[in-house]
């Protein structure tokens, strides 16, 4: 995920700013929840696991947000959030309140402690790698940044298997990308590019492409392979909605069409991705999760 503007409530120290999430600082994580692509824990959903996928994502927004925003050593505070999380599957109490919520949900859900490390060490990567030379490249960074959450989705509805586990991270890997696709001038300010190099080389795009005010023609096309690349594994993953049932069916296919929204939204910008905002629509995303779910084909 990309930066967010600075609070100016935080603190200016860095143990305090990874304590800001929590008590009656939450109304900034329900913002933040507010602006993703995909309905984080859908209103109809029954309330025990809506509470928990509440809780992950504000794990995941925290860690994101230490990563790409919190003031000094953020290799360190990601460390120490690493730390302190840990003590939740090694019989100890965590200090950072966004933690003390999903102790329950750990408990409630058996959650397994390797998706939360894998979205640090994905943060981690973010402070020492800016670039990635190829696709096979980025799509390892997705195993680590995007595909935990799939998994601990499965994990939150008991529905885990080692086949639906890999379905989903072609769905969460094609996700990322698309959000890629999206955040390309926001990621590029953050001094990261998430567009494979052999790609930029193959259409003809030069990274300072990417610091101009307009988008190229050669950087439309580019993003529009990119986008469109991301759909085709989406699809891929999709007969992981046949496998499930009910109200994990309808999760799963919220995130989904989050991710199709997404995609309409940029194809109504022309992939224009320097200048226009491609913010997806709330009707888009309520038939998309219709389509999803009963697994009509609509456009995206």
């Amino acid at each position: 995920m990309g930066p967010t503007q600075a609070d100016p409530a935080a603190a200016t120290t860095g143990s305090d700013w990874a304590q800001r999430p929590g008590g009656q600082l939450d109304a900034y994580l329900r913002s933040r929840s507010g602006t993703e692509n995909f309905p984080v824990a859908l209103r109809v959903l029954p309330r025990a696991p809506r509470t928990h996928l509440a809780a992950i994502y504000d794990v995941a927004r925290v860690i994101d947000d230490l990563g790409d925003e919190a003031p000094g050593d953020r290799s360190a505070l990601l460390r120490e959030f690493r730390d302190d999380a840990a003590l939740i599957w090694r019989g100890g109490k965590p200090t950072t309140p966004v933690l003390h919520r999903l102790a329950g949900t750990v408990a409630a859900c058996n959650l397994d402690e390797q998706p939360f490390v894998d979205l640090i060490e994905a943060n981690l990567q973010d402070q020492t790698v800016s670039v990635y030379p190829t696709y096979a490249d980025l799509a390892a960074y997705c195993e680590l940044s995007a595909n935990p959450v799939g998994r601990l989705v499965l994990q939150v509805f008991g529905v885990s298997t080692p086949e639906r586990v890999e379905l989903s991270d072609r769905i969460c890997t094609a996700l990322q990308i698309i959000e890629h696709c999206q955040d390309v001038a926001e990621d590029r300010r953050a001094g990261r590019i998430y567009l494979p190099l052999e790609d930029l080389d193959r259409y003809g795009v030069v990274q300072t492409d990417l610091d101009a005010p307009v988008t190229s023609p050669a950087l439309a096309r580019l993003v529009a392979y990119e986008t469109e690349r991301a759909m085709a594994l989406l699809g891929s993953g999709l007969p992981l909605i046949d496998e499930l049932h009910g109200w994990a069916r309808l999760a799963v296919s919220g995130y989904i069409a989050g991710g199709k929204s997404a995609v309409l939204a940029l194809r109504r910008a022309k992939w224009d991705v320097m200048r226009r905002s491609s913010q997806t629509r709330r009707l888009d995303v309520i038939q998309q999760i219709i389509a999803t779910m009963t697994r009509r084909k609509v456009r995206a």
